[in-house]
Formats: C-alpha cells, structure tokens, sequence
C-alpha cells in the first residue's frame, strides 16, 4: 500500500496519537523527532498523562514504512503493541532487576526483524533503582538500528546520568474536563463522558472503553458508600474489602472480551495465511497479563479517589463549621498513601484491609466532629 506523502504528513497526530490527550507539545515534538531519530528518549509525567500511549506511536512512526500513516499493518500492530520490532519491558517486581537491566542489554544489540528500527520502551524507570549503571553504558551508545523510549513518572537521583544522554520530552497531567471532551466529541453523552474520564485515570483508552461500561455509575457509589458503613470492627472492614475487589474484578470483563476478539482475529488471519500456529501468540498473551494488571490497578486508584472523595466532602462541611478537620485531613492522606503503594504490586486485600481499619466513618453521630475531636463517637 502506498500513502500519499501529504497524507503521511497530516496523518500522524491524528492517527497515530488518537489516544494521547491534552499533550499537543508532546505530540509536536515526538512528531518531530520521528523525522531523524536519535538513539534515546525520555518520557516524563505523572500516572495518567499518556506516556505509554505516546511511547506507542512514537514507535509506530518509526517502524511504519510511509513515515506514520496510521493505517497500515505495521502501524496498527505498533500500537497494539505486537509488532516484533517493539519492545516493551515491564518490571517484575517493585524495581528494576539487575538482572532486568542485563535482559535490556541483551535485546538492544538484536537486529530488526522487519524494519529500519527495533524500539524499546523501558515502563516505570524511576524505578530503576540499582540497575542504572548497568544499563548507562547500553542506553548511551546502543547499535544505530535500536532506539530506547524511556517512560518515568518523576526524574529519580539513579535516573540523573542516564536522562543527560536522552532526548526529555515532559509530558503534563491530564484533566479529566479534557478527556470528557474528547469522549463528548466521539459522541458520549454528558454524565457517561464525565464518569468514564474521572475513572479512566487519564489514559484515553480507558475512559473510551469505561465509556461503554455500564455499570460505571454503581461502582463509584460503592466505594463512595464504603466509608459510611465502617464501624471500627474487622468484621466491617472484611465485608466492605471483599465487596470493592470483587467489584474491581466485574471491570475486568470488557478489556478481557477485547483481549478474546484480538486472539481471535489473529487466529483467523494466521488461519487464512496457511500457519499452524498465531506467530506471537505468547507475546499477545503476556501483553494482554500486563494489560489487565494495569486495568485492575487503575480502577483501584479510581476507586480510592472516590472514596477519599466522601472524606473531602466531610472535610469541607467541618470546616464550614469552623470545627478541628484533623482527623478528616489524616483519613484523605492514608488514602492517597495506599493509592500510592499499588504501584509497588502489594497484596491488594491486605492493602485495603489495612487502610480500612484505620479510616473512620464517615457520617459521625455529631455532624461535622472529625475523629478524635471531644471523644466523638461514631456509627456506620
């Protein structure tokens, strides 16, 4: 297939970062770079502001044969994150493995199988930890064939000599007003659009498929509620813990459908080419593991946001009030703490569990008293 080259030139933005929302000076620069490559870049921004996403069609414009037409197979399987010249490594535990770092190296002296370019793209190295000096040497001088995309949250200190050998690209957080108005714009009628972006946890491609979810609007209320019906006892907690997990696992069921369409489709085309057995199969499969890993982790951090949302609101009726907030400001920041902790892979019953004991209820018998303010006492 040939693509016309002004196609090839208007395409790309809107093609191939269709999920990358609120990032148009990223987008501008990454466009850019893909006109001359250099051997690494570095991703930077909060959870939610598109990085993967970016890093995604950013590989797809290199590996694309018309420069990043968005239409083509190796564009398509770019950004579903199966074409054989992409490579995407994801920790396996809290940090970065040395032994991570040297399978790194190992992949980055690799030919391209198909293409000019093989790219890696290194998930979450602010947490690279000890194994940056192993992978200094690698990222700094890699074969010209390879080109290194590296995602990080924050520039960590074992990060600081590596970043000085890559191309930095920031990227900002993404408001959920901009992704309701993305979701609006794709027809998404107004409350839908609203909740789908508040849980999507800023990546597009989660609010789109939240979008479609309908029961999005009983999951909020059920981590909304979960504070009102803690009493202090572990019998409480146990029931209200047990409820939210099993309600993060019902959200699993529409990414796992996709997941079944994608190995199906590709059954079919291997089918239709006369092959014995899906080529990458077990690339797809381990993909689609961190895939709904990292759907299940961001529904937490939904829910957790919701559930710190019911203490902000007690917050600022108290406050009205002109009564002590301690207690409801303390609740908010054990919350934010275990959202935070979910990126260290925890025991997510034991997480929560944990959180819960601690939090007070929400509705005390004294509008407006926070815990620990006159020896208050509480209900559910």
């Amino acid at each position: 297939m040939t693509v016309p080259s002004a196609a090839v030139e208007s395409r790309p933005v809107g093609a191939l970062y269709a999920d990358v929302v609120g990032q148009d000076l990223a987008v501008a620069d990454l466009h850019a770079a893909a006109r001359a490559p250099v051997h690494a870049y570095l991703l930077v921004g909060p959870p939610g502001s598109g990085k993967r996403a970016a890093a995604r069609s950013f590989a797809a414009s290199l590996l694309c044969r018309h420069g990043g037409c968005g239409q083509c197979a190796d564009c398509r399987r770019a950004l579903a994150e199966t074409h054989p010249d992409l490579v995407v490594v994801e920790r396996a535990a809290a940090f970065i493995r040395v032994d991570e770092a040297r399978e790194i190296t190992r992949m980055a002296v690799r030919s391209p199988l198909e293409g000019r370019y093989q790219v890696l793209v290194l998930v979450d190295f602010h947490l690279v930890d000890k194994a940056a000096p192993a992978l200094l040497k690698t990222i700094e001088e890699p074969p010209p064939t390879t080109v290194f995309v590296i995602l990080a949250e924050h520039l960590a200190p074992a990060l600081v000599t590596i970043a000085s050998r890559c191309a930095r690209i920031d990227l900002l957080p993404v408001s959920a007003d901009a992704l309701a108005a993305q979701l609006r714009a794709e027809g998404v009628d107004e409350q839908t659009a609203r909740e789908a972006a508040a849980a999507s946890g800023g990546r597009m491609d989660r609010a789109r498929l939240l979008a479609s979810d309908p029961g999005i609007t009983a999951r909020l209320a059920r981590w909304r509620e979960a504070p009102r019906r803690l009493d202090g006892t572990g019998a409480a907690v146990a029931s209200v813990v047990d409820e939210l997990l099993a309600s993060a696992d019902a959200t699993l069921e529409p990414l796992r459908g996709r997941q079944v369409a994608e190995l199906e489709a590709l059954a079919s085309r291997a089918r239709m080419a006369g092959e014995r057995a899906i080529p990458g199969h077990s690339e797809v499969q381990a993909r689609h593991r961190r895939e709904l890993r990292r759907w299940r982790t961001d529904e937490l951090r939904f829910g957790l946001a919701a559930m710190a949302g019911t203490y902000r609101d007690r917050l600022v009726s108290t406050s009205a009030t002109g009564r002590p907030t301690a207690g409801w400001i303390e609740a908010i920041q054990a919350i934010q703490a275990a959202a935070a902790a979910l990126d260290r892979n925890p025991n997510e019953a034991l997480l929560l569990q944990g959180l819960a004991l601690g939090l007070p209820p929400a509705v005390p018998l004294e509008v407006g008293v926070p815990p620990g303010a006159g020896g208050a006492h509480f209900r559910a």
